[in-house]
């Protein structure tokens, strides 16, 4: 729907991008594209699970993780139910405030599980270099408090690039070279000038996070120093088997990111843009459980006294 004043169009839908043509290959995409945020969904939800009704499993670090898992299956279920929808029935086409909604539910759980990666390294950081204290400084009051803080950061830093994102006007088609809608494919439809002050909120955000990034980093290298100089081979692997799933999550939401963004604004085939995005929307939230489950004790045996309990439930 276009009602076109001079030289500006006000948009009231925005049609997104869709896969390869073909039923046979979108009816591929939606069943592949099903199992995958199904098995996220699952996986998510058993951590949350484990870390809820397992009392060995209360310490602040998966308190923090269940966080995180609950943060994944926000995130995945933004955009992926409705990319298998529009692949279904064929239709592409998302209203205004949908394109909105969905624009600030992105940014909105993405800034926030980067935060509560944030204060989960921080929360290494005090167990292995401070453990005489780390009770105290990780009692459960801070705990809840880091986490309020990580999703209100969250909810004003998705806010402030739905208005910056949404305030300009817009000369160009409504289509959006993306199957969900994103900063950088809604802006490039913008008309030319408009998008000032969504940069600069993109560039005030980057420097931000990058700030926060060397905070992390400063923590590894305390932590690492500090583990390495334990003189027991055997008692450096625990520290290590925490620490590890840690920055491999933060590596891999940060690169897929990063990689996703760089592809909206370069001149990629549509394809490969489309395949980067998929990346991005479901990589992380999928192996998170993965990371967190293989290369965690606690978990695996708190998993094994679940299935257990459900087999021989009076044993």
């Amino acid at each position: 729907m276009l009602e076109k004043l001079t030289n500006v169009t006000m948009i009231t839908e925005f049609l997104l991008m869709q896969f390869p043509d073909g039923k046979v290959l979108q009816r591929f995409y939606a069943i592949f594209f099903s199992l995958i945020y199904l098995a996220a969904l699952m996986g998510n939800i058993l951590i949350i699970t484990l870390t809820t009704i397992d009392q060995r499993l209360q310490s602040p670090m998966y308190f923090f993780l269940k966080n995180l898992s609950f943060i994944d299956i926000c995130f995945i279920s933004v955009t992926i139910p409705k990319s298998i929808i529009n692949s279904l029935t064929n239709r592409y086409s998302i209203s205004f405030l949908g394109c909105s909604s969905q624009v600030f539910l992105l940014i909105f759980f993405a800034g926030t599980e980067y935060a509560i990666l944030i204060v989960m390294s921080y929360d290494r950081y005090a167990a292995i270099c401070h453990p005489l204290h780390y009770e105290v400084i990780m009692n459960r009051s801070t705990c809840v408090k880091m986490v309020t803080a990580s999703w209100f950061s969250g909810c004003v830093y998705g806010s402030l690039h739905v208005a910056g994102t949404f305030s300009v006007r817009f000369c160009g088609p409504n289509t959006v070279h993306q199957f969900f809608c994103d900063v950088p494919s809604v802006l490039q439809i913008a008309c030319s000038g408009d998008q000032i002050l969504e940069y600069v909120f993109i560039i005030a955000g980057c420097c931000f996070a990058f700030v926060c990034f060397i905070f992390m980093v400063v923590s590894y290298v305390h932590i690492f120093s500090t583990v390495l100089r334990i003189p027991s081979a055997k008692s450096r692997a625990k520290p290590f088997s925490t620490c590890i799933p840690h920055i491999t999550v933060v590596t891999l939401f940060l690169s897929s990111g990063f990689i996703a963004y760089l592809g909206s604004t370069s001149k990629l085939p549509s394809s490969l843009n489309l395949l980067m995005s998929v990346l991005y929307s479901l990589l992380t939230p999928s192996l998170n459980p993965i990371i967190y489950s293989l290369r965690n004790r606690d978990m695996k045996v708190a998993l094994n006294r679940l299935f257990l309990w459900k087999i021989f439930p009076k044993m």
